[in-house]
């Protein structure tokens, strides 16, 4: 969808929007990293340091820009996230220290939603001079490199302990995973969501604070 996908929509909402909604329902404060498009009036944008090299580049604007010990990074194309996952990763984060904080579903790592201390920085920076920008290698080498260990907790678990609950009655976690790259793919996740109940919550009323940035 290009540079316009935080703007396409997911139920009548902009993608952008309901992921600052998701920030806005777990308490936590937002910016607006990464993006392509001029998203200002959502929220506060950092623009990137270092273009044309994905996500991470994003990543690196924000830490840069962070103040927060702790940040958070959800990309726009996750319209099924719940709230719930953001607030139990970052509460985690904070007790195990660990460098990088992400979540297993089905045995196997998701690179997004993720928390990342901020003295991954400079390892980060490092990654974009090399050209080496996928991020789940980077969460993988990164806590090796600082002489700890990626703290990837199974999404499982955390159902089970009611840690974290889908934002729709009857939403498998297996779709909170499913992104939308492309307009078939957002379709797809349109027709799920309006087989499922509706949100807990409405996006479209959560006010956005803006930036995937912790304090």
């Amino acid at each position: 969808m290009g540079s316009e996908k935080a703007l396409a929509h997911f139920g009548g909402v902009p993608l952008i929007q309901i992921a600052l909604g998701a920030f806005a329902e777990a308490g936590i404060p937002a910016r607006i990293a990464g993006a392509r498009s001029d998203l200002r009036p959502f929220g506060e944008q950092i623009p990137d340091l270092v273009t044309e090299a994905g996500p991470l580049s994003g990543i690196h604007a924000a830490l840069s820009a962070s103040q927060a010990e702790w940040n958070i990074f959800l990309p726009v194309d996750l319209p099924l996230m719940p709230s719930s996952l953001l607030a139990s990763l970052l509460q985690r984060a904070r007790l195990t220290r660990s460098p990088v904080t992400a979540s297993t579903l089905n045995g196997r790592l998701a690179p997004f939603p993720v928390i990342v201390h901020r003295s991954t920085l400079p390892a980060i920076a490092d990654r974009l001079v090399s050209g080496q920008t996928a991020c789940h290698r980077a969460w993988e080498s990164i806590p090796k490199e600082l002489g700890l260990q990626l703290d990837a907790v199974a999404v499982e678990t955390l159902l089970q302990c009611g840690q974290c609950v889908p934002d729709r009655i009857g939403l498998p976690p297996v779709l909170w995973f499913e992104s939308a790259n492309t307009p078939g793919e957002l379709a797809r996740l349109n027709r799920f969501g309006q087989r499922l109940g509706p949100p807990r919550s409405n996006p479209s009323e959560i006010p956005i604070a803006g930036d995937s940035q912790v304090s």
